[in-house]
């Protein structure tokens, strides 16, 4: 990667004078009068499970296959340890959403430690800071229980615990430890629980819903990984959209989120085959997204099943009066949410420990409901969802999940809007540039996905693009009041969609971020209230602008699409310090991933002369000008 500063840098000279015969000049300049507003929201996130995004990513529960959850329960990540065998056992449920539990039976001549292991998701990260683990245990047993964490292949030990507990073989009975642990180099880390052999030997012990946490964001129980919260923290985000996506549809409505199955203890969440390959455990529920809202300061948009599952399997779409118990369900969830206790689900979500009401403005009817069949009948769907949450709740912004004309009423009900999804090639969203420039201005716009798609990695011609999408959104940000890059988050060791925005490994520290990811930041952080008119020399291509003003302070967003350097002059009147953050590289394919850090952002200050900056744009760049 080469490393580019400013004019005002002394380092940038011999740079510059190299690419000064392939270099253009474009000179903007930005008013100080007037302008339209912009949405204080138009930046945030998509969240939905896949990828392990959910369980093995943000979501601070370590251990795989904790319930032995699903129709078919499997003792995947389980292993045994020391003298004993591990099975299902369906006679000893642990509760009616976890009915399987894991029997371990040990050797009538046992001795030292027998227990069982769990490998985590592909490694387990352990940090450095205190660790929690709770289970379940049923059986005979009163003695000495230990918890390791222990390296796979080096058998050295991270962190351990043994105390004393007495379980009898009547019922089940919860212990919970937590303990110091030392930061392993990499993700290669075993979970091991074991008892006394000497003590168990010759009898049985079950097991279930084992857990194990470090610390969490801000602390939160049952909260998120730090290190995957804390830079969705630092892009400044406005929104969360959850829970998908597909992964709310499912593929019948059995099959569909159930939100009154997430909530509650995880040993009454009996999880669901997701949508993306894999069982989710619903730890990560609609409780956990509230406060994933809360912690990181984000407006809720929740997404509820409208009676179509993907591709229109499961005998969906659900129209006429097949489609009431589905709107009865989400009217049960939105009393869940913001009924005050007096209320039937108000007084559960109190007894769940959330007494006061979250805040919630904005849900969404169902997603992508223009594909797989949906089309025909979502009008119809809609209105019924529109009418019956709009009667209840009138404050509500209720979005569609389509912007297609021909799935939409003719005239859109009062208070609602559009989602716009566009997954392209580089090429593609340049080419969306303008696409909001002349619609219509009385139904907002959610752009509730986007991304350059096809490659494995998002690389700098692609994140380019997406910043050009995102300059003509920005500019039209009367109208889009929200957009949302997707997929947000990758387990790299099990992946079902690329590229995606933060990528990860199990080892403490292998979080990475993508080229798409410091775009997202440097426009997030860098916002206005008010769009300003930009005058120029030169029409859009292959350099793209918008400026935005908040108070004195202003922001010049650019990207160049392009091979070749472009000079500028950008003039606001009556500044005379700004600071430039540059994200470039000369090679339009650079990218970042798991192996490699190639491409991060440059900054520097630079001076005004009369009002007047004047920089060089590099090739393949994307950079930001603020003043203040």
């Amino acid at each position: 990667m080469v490393a580019f500063s400013t004019l005002s840098g002394i380092s940038a000279l011999p740079l510059l004078l190299s690419l000064v015969q392939h270099a253009h000049g474009i000179s903007l300049e930005v008013s100080t009068e007037g302008g339209n507003s912009s949405s204080s929201l138009l930046y945030g996130f998509m969240f939905e499970d896949i990828n392990h995004s959910g369980d093995g990513g943000i979501y601070g529960q370590m251990l795989q296959n904790p319930g032995l959850q699903g129709t078919t329960p499997n003792l995947t990540a389980w292993a045994p340890v020391g003298d004993a065998t591990i099975a299902i056992d369906g006679n000893n449920p642990l509760t009616a959403a976890i009915p399987s539990t894991i029997k371990l039976e040990v050797s009538e001549n046992a001795t030292g430690a027998v227990g069982l292991t769990n490998e985590g998701y592909w490694g387990i990260p352990v940090d450095g800071t205190e660790s929690q683990s709770s289970f379940w245990i049923k059986g005979d047993y009163s003695g000495n229980i230990t918890i390791r964490l222990v390296g796979n292949y080096t058998g050295i030990e991270y962190g351990s615990t043994t105390f004393t507990h007495t379980s009898t073989a009547h019922n089940f009975t919860q212990a919970t430890a937590k303990f110091p642990t030392t930061k392993a180099p990499d993700g290669n880390v075993l979970y091991e629980l074991t008892v006394d052999g000497s003590v168990a030997a010759g009898s049985s012990l079950n097991f279930g819903y084992l857990t194990l946490f470090g610390e969490t964001y801000k602390s939160r129980e049952n909260g998120l990984k730090p290190q995957i919260a804390k830079v969705l923290a630092d892009v400044k985000g406005s929104f969360l959209r959850f829970p998908g996506g597909n992964n709310i549809e499912g593929y019948s409505p059995e099959n569909r989120w159930k939100w009154n199955e997430t909530i509650g203890s995880l040993e009454d969440r009996p999880g669901r085959q997701g949508t993306w390959t894999y069982y989710n455990t619903d730890g990560l529920g609609l409780a956990e997204y509230f406060y994933w809202c809360e912690d990181l300061g984000l407006a809720p948009v929740l997404g509820v099943w409208d009676g179509f599952a993907l591709e229109s399997s499961g005998g969906t779409p659900l129209t006429g009066d097949a489609l009431t118990p589905y709107v009865d369900d989400v009217l049960n969830e939105l009393e869940y949410i913001l009924g005050d206790t007096s209320t039937t689900y108000g007084a559960l979500r109190a007894a769940h420990g959330q007494e006061e009401p979250w805040n919630l403005t904005m849900v969404e009817i169902g997603n992508e409901d223009h594909l797989g069949g949906g089309c025909d009948s979502y009008t119809e769907r809609f209105i019924k969802f529109y009418d019956a949450i709009h009667a209840a709740y009138p404050g509500l912004i209720i979005i569609a999940s389509t912007s297609e004309a021909d799935c939409l009423p003719d005239s859109m009900p009062e208070g609602s809007w559009v989602d716009y999804h566009d997954y392209n090639t580089a090429d593609g969203l340049v080419d969306q540039f303008n696409y909001f420039d002349n619609l219509n201005r009385s139904v907002p716009y959610f752009i509730g996905e986007y991304s350059r798609w096809e490659i494995d990695w998002p690389n700098m011609q692609g994140s380019v693009a997406e910043a050009v999408f995102m300059i003509g959104f920005e500019r039209n940000s009367d109208l889009v009041k929200m957009a949302a890059y997707a997929p947000l988050l990758q387990l790299v060791n099990s992946t079902q969609w690329v590229p995606d925005l933060i990528g990860f490994t199990q080892s403490p520290d292998m979080t990475f971020l993508s080229t798409s990811y410091y775009v997202q930041e440097m426009f997030s952080t860098n916002r206005g209230d008010t769009i300003k008119e930009v005058t120029s020399d030169s029409d859009f291509g292959p350099v793209y602008w918008v400026a935005s003003s908040a108070g004195d302070a202003y922001h010049v967003k650019l990207a160049n699409y392009g091979s070749d350097t472009e000079n500028l002059t950008v003039t606001i009147s009556g500044t005379t310090t700004g600071k430039l953050t540059i994200l470039a590289d000369s090679d339009p394919e650079a990218y970042n991933s798991d192996m490699q850090t190639l491409v991060t952002p440059s900054k520097s200050t630079v001076q005004a002369s009369n009002g007047t900056f004047t920089f060089s744009l590099p090739p393949w760049a994307v950079a930001v000008l603020a003043t203040n």
